[in-house]
């Protein structure tokens, strides 16, 4: 997809998106709302992205109804994909935001093909689905409800406190599939969540949404992801972020040390020279060219946290393999309470089931 040469066209703030074209790009808005950022509404081909992997597993799909992010975390991991774009994994990232408008519509007829085996959707993988855009796109409760009408299960890991606006949405989806919520809250320090991810809620606004997600009878985990070497790896530091998560009511904590892929490391450092210039030999001694935390310090912080969490009455979740995002439940659901297949083992390839049921540690 290519921007150069698109007009840019000033529209009212109370415009409304999503009008049908036929061009690919709709149109392009900006509005006195989210100063300096320009939203392109498009239309979307395919809703459902697959992720290639080295398994015979029919999982890892998922679904990104917006390609930006309005949250400008300095060290998102998805900063590169606006390369693909030819838009730069900086500024243009935080504010060149790609809106699919018709997601939700384009999602009900790939969902209704036969050929679709309701295997487990995860949202929130690349960019945030409850940025603050969404607020004025309302991608979210059309998706929702097709994966539910389809009997598709889904999860979904968020840092938008917009979650709340589709609780009761949620909870009447998950009586008839699964539905695995997660809120991304890493930084428990007022001060520098703002510097390293200004447009996020604040810590204790996601605390209060984990809270609302458990008080609507839903499951809902923490992730403390990534943890900021030198900056949120302190003992006293993960000690008040696990305490507050299970005061709000987390189900499970996940974690994991900040990675830096290419793009993203530049922007992140470019962020560390300008506000912890102190730190910045200290992670070119730890990351030099590589994305990942060396094995060294990841098992150094696997010591530190793991009696943490065991200390606070908390469960370590697991990942998603495949996405990366919330491990659906509907992974180990291969048979129901009642002896009778589950819908996922129903579509499993022959003798796969047989496979999975073997081997549980897969998950």
């Amino acid at each position: 997809m290519r921007w150069s040469g698109q007009q840019i066209d000033q529209e009212q703030p109370d415009a409304l998106p999503g009008l049908a074209r036929l061009n690919n790009l709709v149109r392009t808005v900006r509005t006195p709302d989210f100063d300096g950022v320009t939203f392109y509404e498009v239309l979307a081909k395919s809703a459902l992205n697959h992720i290639p992997k080295q398994t015979a597993m029919p999982f890892g799909w998922t679904i990104n109804p917006m390609r930006g992010c309005l949250h400008r975390c300095t060290y998102c991991f998805a900063r590169p994909t606006h390369r693909y774009l030819d838009l730069d994994a900086g500024d243009d990232f935080d504010t060149q935001i790609i809106v699919k408008v018709n997601v939700a519509e384009v999602l009900a007829k790939e969902l209704s093909k036969p050929t679709w085996g309701r295997h487990p959707v995860a949202l929130g993988t690349n960019t945030d689905p409850y940025q603050r855009a969404e607020g004025r796109y309302r991608l979210m409760p059309g998706i929702i409800s097709s994966l539910a009408a389809s009997g598709t299960p889904l999860s979904i890991l968020t840092k938008g406190t917009l979650l709340r606006r589709d609780l009761p949405l949620l909870a009447e989806a998950s009586r008839v599939v699964p539905v695995d919520l997660a809120m991304s809250i890493a930084i428990y320090d007022d001060e520098l969540q703002q510097s390293v991810e200004p447009g996020t809620p604040t810590a204790k606004a996601r605390l209060a949404t984990v809270t609302a997600v458990r008080e609507a009878g839903l499951e809902c985990s923490v992730f403390m992801m990534p943890i900021l070497p030198f900056l949120t790896d302190s003992k006293e530091h993960l000690d008040l972020a696990l305490r507050q998560a299970k005061a709000a009511g987390a189900s499970s904590v996940l974690y994991t040390a900040l990675h830096l892929r290419p793009f993203t490391k530049e922007w992140f450092m470019q962020w560390l020279e300008r506000e912890h210039p102190e730190l910045v030999a200290r992670y070119v001694a730890l990351y030099g060219d590589k994305a990942y935390a060396p094995t060294g310090y990841r098992k150094w912080l696997a010591a530190r946290i793991r009696p943490l969490i065991r200390a606070h009455g908390l469960d370590r979740g697991r990942t998603d393999a495949s996405t990366g995002g919330v491990r659906s439940s509907a992974l180990g659901m291969l048979r129901g309470d009642d002896g009778e297949r589950s819908l996922i083992a129903e579509e499993l390839p022959p003798g796969m089931a047989a496979h999975l049921e073997s081997q549980p540690t897969l998950f």
